[in-house]
């Protein structure tokens, strides 16, 4: 079970990244240009994002009573948005158009050896940890 839970990850972490270099989302410059709405906008981005919720769509309705290689499809059962949400969400959106990086595909973008990548994913992983301190100071108080 654990094997093919591993090979499935892996095909859908190389069918990911594949698909991100193809839409040339890995290029921040394109990213960029979407968000440019009022200057040279490129909508393309509309397009990826369109055909990725279509196949979640027919996935979705498709999909199997129990997962092939799970005990149970990982659903979230929150449904709070409360300001620790809403300031992720918004430190998120801030990096992604500073920078022109979403995690995905920064870190396909790894394989370039590009210092802007390295820089990004440096950041993410900072302010994870930061994250993780904050909250564990939280609880202790």
């Amino acid at each position: 079970m654990k094997a093919l839970r591993n090979a499935s990850a892996a095909l859908a972490g190389l069918a990911f990244g594949l698909g991100l270099v193809v839409s040339g989302m890995t290029r921040p410059s394109k990213v960029l240009a979407f968000l440019d709405v009022f200057g040279d906008w490129d909508p393309t981005l509309l397009f990826v994002m369109a055909g990725a919720v279509g196949v979640y769509a027919l996935g979705y309705r498709l999909r199997r009573e129990k997962p092939l290689a799970a005990d149970g499809y990982a659903v979230p059962s929150g449904g709070r948005v409360d300001a620790r949400l809403l300031l992720g969400a918004a430190v998120f959106g801030v990096g992604w158009g500073l920078s022109g990086y979403c995690p995905g595909p920064a870190v396909v973008s790894l394989g370039s050896g590009s210092i802007g990548v390295i820089v990004f994913l440096g950041c993410v992983l900072g302010g994870m940890a930061l994250t993780r301190l904050l909250d564990a100071s939280v609880k202790r108080s």
